[in-house]
């Protein structure tokens, strides 16, 4: 392979998502040349994503890095990156849980962690949120399983379960949970609660943006007038949650929520950041 370097990777769903999963040893410690590399893996910047493995929409244009923790009662570090799908741009400002979902089986397959019997615990880091989480996998016979019967919305089929166990969620990004100490904010003429329950998120009514909640993603994203505003209040609420300037950050996410129709407590839907999300953010 001229002119081609051999990376290993493992690509893999994790929740509702799919990403990239590599050890850190395997990529350049410099960030520069890191992130070019992951932006030739996506194949980004390029609405397709067609040069790369990205699959043209955030969900599947995700990266996580795992490496051996030397942290006390830690098993692995895990850094997430987003790599923008248009754009030339590989962050780490947020974590994600989905991505965070295959970072057990992956350090397992990789040797980085023992199997325990039949279900293995693995102590993971989360370095982009400095929090740590412990991951239970089926791990029978002394191998990670995949097949099983859980099934989560979002996903055709069934699959093995994960459990996820947060301790430190609250604040993790944004210093508190609530990042303004008050459960309610008005950024441009609209209410918003602004909170950091492990992922910085602007919660607004849809209604008060000018949407039902049960538009179809491509009707929302047509919608220029609405990603404008929300843009706005996104950038407003940057340095009112502690993350600064969030121009080029994916972070936070802007979750407009309605009256349910077909069960459940609420509706959601959300942009992340400018694109809206096909499942929940």
């Amino acid at each position: 392979m001229q002119g081609l370097k051999a990376i290993p990777c493992t690509w893999m769903r994790g929740g509702t998502s799919k990403g990239a999963y590599f050890l850190a040893s395997d990529l350049p410690a410099d960030t520069a040349a890191r992130d070019a590399i992951l932006l030739s893996v996506m194949g980004s910047p390029d609405p397709r994503q067609i040069d790369g493995i990205g699959g043209a929409d955030p969900l599947t244009s995700k990266v996580a890095v795992v490496s051996t923790s030397t942290r006390e009662g830690v098993d692995v570090d895990y850094l997430f990156l987003q790599v923008f799908v248009d754009q030339a741009i590989v962050t780490d400002s947020q974590n994600c849980g989905n991505i965070l979902s295959g970072v057990a089986q992956f350090a397992t397959e990789k040797g980085l962690v023992a199997v325990r019997g039949d279900e293995t615990e693995v102590n993971v880091y989360m370095v982009n949120s400095d929090q740590k989480v412990t991951v239970t996998i089926h791990t029978p016979g002394g191998e990670v399983a995949y097949a099983g019967g859980t099934r989560i919305d979002g996903v055709p089929g069934t699959a093995a379960p994960v459990l996820q166990n947060f301790t430190e969620a609250a604040g993790a990004n944004c210093g508190a949970l609530l990042p303004t100490g008050r459960p309610v904010d008005v950024i441009d003429g609209v209410e918003a609660t602004l909170i950091d329950n492990g992922m910085p998120v602007v919660v607004l009514r849809a209604t008060d943006v000018g949407i039902t909640g049960y538009e179809s993603r491509e009707v929302l994203e047509a919608n220029e007038a609405l990603r404008a505003k929300l843009e706005r209040i996104r950038l407003q609420a940057g340095p009112m949650m502690n993350l600064g300037d969030v121009a080029e950050k994916s972070v936070p996410k802007m979750t407009m929520v309605s009256a349910p129709r077909n069960g459940g407590a609420v509706n959601t839907r959300t942009f992340i950041p400018h694109r809206c999300h096909a499942s929940i953010g």
